[in-house]
């Protein structure tokens, strides 16, 4: 009886500790005071390209499961959750060697629709996300629009402006964090989400569920800019992520799972494009170590 009790105690105890623990990531991280006595360490770190695997690479593999010709599914089309996030972070690219920040900002918007209904990992991380877009859209929409049309444009405009200077408690109080600042953090939650979607559509049978997967991508992309308090607690949120099918249901609605796979990898890889050009020009702006 005392057996049967503790066990039971324990499983309620965790039970309640995910919530909790997915509540207390979201407040540490949405603190500024947290973030500013951190930022001077993390100013002195050495920024790093993750590694990630090249979609276009292990597509054929997904492309030999389905019909020799592919139709796509209804998830990728134009009413599609997956459909409506591919288009305008493809559109972004259309500027050669460029990203248009509108386009970027309205591919994120539909990438925040699509994955807050996965788990409650997505939820925070789409809850902070979103607080980045829309400080960013205001400075697209605000009093000098007609320097925040790209990302080369915003950050060649505000390192003249001087708002890529480190900044101090006074001007961060007054001025909010730059565009620039604020993009950094958008793109390392791209390649988050990208490296979670991407081995959801590709994991086999024999490889770790969604959870392990997505855990092993945030270790890549986000642990390194967080404090430990926040990485112990992210470890223990990603035990709630669903399964891999489930995944696929939520992503794919009514497709078959090599459909789903195949769709999800194609959305996958958009995002790897979008990444891989805002991390060169962010390099080539010598802007990766700014927060």
């Amino acid at each position: 009886m005392v057996v049967l009790l503790s066990s039971l105690c324990l499983q309620r105890c965790f039970r309640l500790a995910i919530p909790l623990t997915i509540l207390l990531l979201f407040l540490l991280y949405l603190s500024e005071q947290v973030l500013g006595l951190l930022s001077g360490c993390r100013a002195q770190a050495q920024p790093s390209i993750p590694n990630g695997p090249l979609l276009f690479q292990v597509q054929p593999e997904l492309e030999a499961q389905v019909a020799p010709k592919w139709e796509e599914p209804a998830c990728l089309g134009p009413q599609g959750m997956l459909g409506g996030m591919v288009r305008p972070f493809r559109a972004s690219l259309h500027l050669q060697e460029d990203v248009e920040l509108p386009q970027y900002l309205e591919g994120w918007r539909e990438l925040l629709r699509f994955l807050t209904p996965l788990g409650s990992i997505f939820t925070f991380a789409s809850r902070e996300a979103f607080a980045k877009v829309a400080a960013l859209e205001a400075h697209v929409n605000g009093l000098h629009a007609e320097h925040y049309a790209s990302l080369s444009a915003m950050a060649a405009w505000e390192r003249r402006a001087g708002l890529l200077e480190p900044p101090d408690t006074t001007s961060r109080g007054l001025a909010g964090p730059s565009g620039s600042r604020t993009l950094l953090v958008l793109h390392r939650a791209l390649r988050w989400s990208q490296l979670c979607l991407y081995r959801v559509a590709t994991g086999t049978p024999g490889d770790p569920d969604a959870g392990a997967q997505c855990g092993d991508a945030y270790r890549t992309a986000l642990a390194p800019h967080h404090p430990w308090l926040i990485r112990q607690a992210a470890r223990l949120a990603f035990l709630a992520l669903p399964s891999r099918d489930r995944l696929l249901e939520l992503a794919c609605p009514g497709a078959s799972e090599a459909d789903a796979r195949m769709a999800l990898a194609r959305a996958a890889g958009i995002l790897e494009d979008v990444y891989n050009r805002t991390q060169g020009l962010l390099a080539g702006h010598g802007l990766l170590r700014l927060a």
